[in-house]
């Protein structure tokens, strides 16, 4: 896949993933435009990397959605390659007295909703684009759920679910689908994973994923997911499982 002279759009650009594919994608020669909730993140990517565009988006916030999509078109109308990354993760204790659904309904809102109401405002435009792509990020826990975050779990799995479905609607258009379906990664996205050794690091998880992007695999893959995707192939689904939430 041509990964150089694209204008992408990548959804919670200020931190963690985004950003750093941000500014791999940017180094690429690609115009890189960054959104997310906090302005001053996005400024900071701004200044550190000259040349990515910000522009603040909630994508809890279907209204935000619309408005900023009609904004992020007209201001640039090359727009051709979108990543749906801006997502939250939470632990959930379902039994614990008093437990609410706060936690549920902002993640569903967030890792779910929001891909999927952005990407309706988004496609008019992209279907126009001589070609285009559309990109999900789903995890590792799409397969195998973490059972402290069990709504986040659930998310990714349907963000997995509802790409091969688009996928398959888009077949015969000039707009490609690929799912990023990270490991856990070295960021701030949950408290202690970026300090946590299982973690992969960040710069080699890029880079893994830059050469995917390349290879324009339609579910990009680092070795280290593989572990996660492939376990009820393998039939070690439940040895996978007791492993990761032992």
């Amino acid at each position: 896949m041509d990964m150089t002279g694209n204008t992408i759009l990548i959804t919670g650009g200020g931190s963690g993933i985004g950003r750093a594919l941000a500014e791999a994608l940017h180094a690429r020669g690609n115009k890189v435009i960054v959104s997310g909730r906090r302005a001053s993140a996005l400024e900071e990517v701004a200044a550190a990397n000259p040349g990515i565009a910000t522009a603040t988006l909630d994508v809890s916030d279907p209204a935000d959605i619309a408005r900023f999509a009609a904004e992020i078109v007209a201001a640039h109308p090359a727009l051709d390659f979108v990543i749906h990354n801006a997502g939250i993760m939470q632990a959930e204790a379902l039994t614990a007295p008093g437990s609410d659904l706060a936690v549920a309904e902002a993640t569903i809102a967030t890792n779910l909703l929001g891909p999927i109401r952005l990407n309706a405002a988004l496609l008019p435009h992209l279907l126009a684009r001589p070609k285009a792509v559309i990109a999900t990020v789903s995890s590792g826990l799409a397969f195998v759920p973490l059972t402290a975050t069990p709504t986040y779990s659930a998310t990714k799995a349907a963000i997995h679910s509802w790409s091969q479905s688009l996928r398959h609607q888009l077949k015969d258009t000039a707009v490609k689908v690929i799912e990023i379906a990270p490991p856990a990664v070295a960021t701030d996205l949950m408290p202690g994973h970026a300090e946590n050794p299982n973690s992969m690091p960040l710069a080699d998880y890029i880079a893994e994923t830059m050469a995917q992007l390349d290879a324009g695999a339609d579910e990009n893959l680092t070795e280290r997911v593989k572990f996660l995707r492939f376990a009820e192939a393998r039939g070690d689904y439940a040895k996978v499982f007791g492993a990761l939430n032992g």
